[in-house]
């Protein structure tokens, strides 16, 4: 769908906003609330697993409030006291002020019963300003480039309350701002949908690959091959001359990365020095990772890496497995699990691992709140189905070309969702900042 332009246009006298309709004002945050805009208290409250939601910066995403992101509640005391200074309204916009997620904004829909910390500060709009039109152009790419350009940092990027207010905000005439808003509210719903179907396509791939993973490690690729019990009632049947053993009768060595201030060893220049955030499923990102020089290798040579080693993370995502590729080699690795390859195909072993067969004993033995993690005194007992070393190569041949044809489909999806978010931006933006003129489609009268 394409639309026209307006038929006049004026220098806004903004420099990351440019021309706008002529008709249009160009108004300061601080000229269309109808309250001086405030944030929440600074300071930190008591808090409490039931009570008030007391909603900060991590709740706040994609223009709504995601009341299942918050962290803790507030007594009822601490809220009556903090609404002193602020309580929230109808359609009340929140701007994270601070973090990684400066600028980001949300308005309040069908709830008030909360309260907010310190890191939001609020945008009511006057008679004048219609909220849903309002929050449009502060998502819009040249108000968040106006949020970008007056930030400041310390110890993280924030910008100021102050800075905040002198904002600049578009104001068309007001039954304009509130056909843009419809508009713009009927047209990004039908852009979501199409999102959701891409997200639900990927979902589904994901399940669909984790199933033929699953199967061909546990069952193999012959469809007629005698079972047998394994003996482990969640594994069931296995074919039958395959054998069922714990991960340190397969692997002749299994240990712990360097785990004793591994960052004693980081250097500028050197080899690979793997983390747990450097490991996804199947892929280690040895490219970005730190690195080790060759005497603080060779000091921790236990935990020297060799082309075809397995490594699985422990802590924060335990389970998840990669194979050592050769640019590795001779690397090191800290805190994260080391399989040493030994008879068996490497390639196989990682699928086996980052199937349900062994994340669901991860799952059994994980501990902690904060980060999950697993000892390697349980990993070293986990159970795996264990073919012949032939049939774990075949097993491997068909899994790496039926994975491929999933990740070129789910790679696919996200490009679409991609184009989508991106027509979904270019289209609020135009819309907000008067580069298309959308009265026709919104069906109001043009002057």
């Amino acid at each position: 769908m394409s639309f026209p332009r307006y038929p006049k246009y004026k220098e806004s006298g903004v420099e990351w906003l440019g021309q706008v309709p002529e008709h249009w004002e160009v108004l300061a945050l601080k000229r269309i609330v109808s309250i001086p805009i405030t944030d929440g208290p600074h300071e930190t409250p008591q808090f409490i697993d039931e009570g008030i939601p007391f909603v900060s910066a991590e709740a706040v995403s994609s223009g709504r409030i995601d009341f299942s992101k918050v962290r803790a509640c507030i007594s009822v005391e601490d809220n009556a006291r903090y609404s002193l200074k602020y309580s929230p309204k109808l359609h009340d916009i929140f701007m994270v002020k601070s973090g990684a997620t400066t600028g980001i904004t949300a308005i309040v829909e069908g709830r008030t019963d909360f309260n907010i910390w310190s890191p939001l500060a609020v945008i009511r709009c006057g008679k004048d300003a219609v909220p849903h039109f309002v929050l449009s152009f502060m998502r819009s790419r040249n108000f968040l480039e106006g949020v970008t350009l007056n930030w400041s940092f310390g110890t993280q990027q924030n910008i100021g309350m102050g800075v905040i207010e002198n904002l600049f905000c578009t104001q068309p005439p007001l039954p304009e701002q509130a056909a843009i808003a419809d508009f713009l509210e009927r047209e990004t719903a039908k852009i979501d949908e199409l999102i959701s179907e891409q997200q639900q396509l990927i979902e589904l791939l994901k399940e669909k690959r984790q199933a033929v993973i699953s199967h061909a490690v546990t069952k193999g690729l012959n469809p007629d091959a005698p079972m047998k019990p394994s003996g482990i009632e969640w594994l069931g049947d296995v074919p039958k001359h395959w054998e069922v053993k714990r991960l340190k009768h397969i692997s002749p060595f299994i240990t712990v990365g360097v785990v004793v201030n591994p960052s004693s060893f980081v250097a500028d220049e050197g080899l690979p020095f793997i983390y747990g955030g450097d490991i996804r499923e199947g892929i280690i990102d040895w490219a970005n990772s730190r690195r080790i020089d060759e005497r603080s290798g060779e000091a921790n040579s236990k935990t020297k890496l060799n082309a075809g080693d397995l490594l699985t993370v422990r802590v924060g995502a335990p389970g998840v497995t990669a194979v050592v590729p050769k640019e590795c080699q001779d690397g090191n690795c800290a805190s994260v699990m080391l399989i040493r390859q030994g008879e068996f195909n490497s390639q196989w072993l990682c699928y086996a691992m980052n199937t349900r067969v062994v994340r669901f004993q991860v799952e059994v033995v994980q501990y902690g709140a904060a980060q999950e993690q697993f000892n390697i005194a349980h990993a070293v007992n986990f159970w795996t189905p264990l073919p012949p070393r032939a049939e774990q190569e075949e097993i491997t041949s068909f899994l790496d070309t039926e994975t491929a044809k999933f990740d070129t489909l789910t790679s696919e999806a996200q490009k679409a969702i991609d184009l989508l978010q991106e027509r979904r931006t270019a289209l609020i933006s135009a819309a907000v900042t008067g580069q298309i003129d959308v009265r026709k489609a919104a069906n109001i009268k043009c002057p």
